[in-house]
């Protein structure tokens, strides 16, 4: 089941005197995160609480994005909310086709598309900057896969199923070289 409310950022200080506070961005970019017009803290009960946000933007040359919510406005209750995870509601947003969010892609079973072979469960995802790897795990052995569209087959995230079609070597215990 898709979670409603994923990870965006978290609060890391304050920035200025009226009360804004900087955000380091767990998403792709502050640009993403910008576009979402309001986020979410979360209470001790884990229920997800609208931050009441007034304005965001791109600090420049950071990978922040800099908040002002309702209530806060000075930097000294600013700097109350230091440490606080930030949340965006996934229906706010739109991903371009065949992206998904990290969140979506771990545990995912991984299959071979022309075998159908089980390879594992993709544990972790890297974000390399050219592409994301998936770190892929089956019985305590692990592969690294690029997550290239010429490789990924299928992607259904629905059932927690991804199809792909690797090159030798990635999955085989031995690499055989030809001669």
């Amino acid at each position: 089941m898709r979670e409603k409310y994923i990870e965006a950022g978290k609060i890391v200080g304050t920035h200025g005197v009226k009360g804004e506070m900087r955000v380091e961005v767990y998403t792709d970019s502050p640009e993403f995160l910008k576009k979402c017009k309001e986020l979410y803290k979360e209470d001790k009960f884990g229920n997800k609480l609208p931050l009441g946000l007034i304005s965001s933007r791109v600090h420049s040359g950071k990978n922040q994005l800099l908040i002002l919510v309702k209530g806060i406005t000075d930097p000294s209750l600013a700097d109350t909310m230091r440490g606080t995870l930030l949340y965006f509601d996934r229906d706010s947003v739109r991903l371009p086709k065949n992206t998904y969010f990290i969140s979506d892609i771990l545990n995912c079973e991984v299959y071979d598309g022309e075998s159908g072979t089980y390879y594992g469960k993709v544990e972790e995802v890297f974000e390399t900057g050219a592409n994301n790897v998936y770190r892929i795990v089956k019985d305590g052995k692990e592969y690294l896969f690029p997550a290239v569209e010429s490789m990924i087959k299928s992607t259904d995230i629905d059932s927690k199923k991804i199809e792909v079609t690797p090159i030798k070597g990635i999955f085989d215990d031995e690499f055989i070289e030809d001669k």
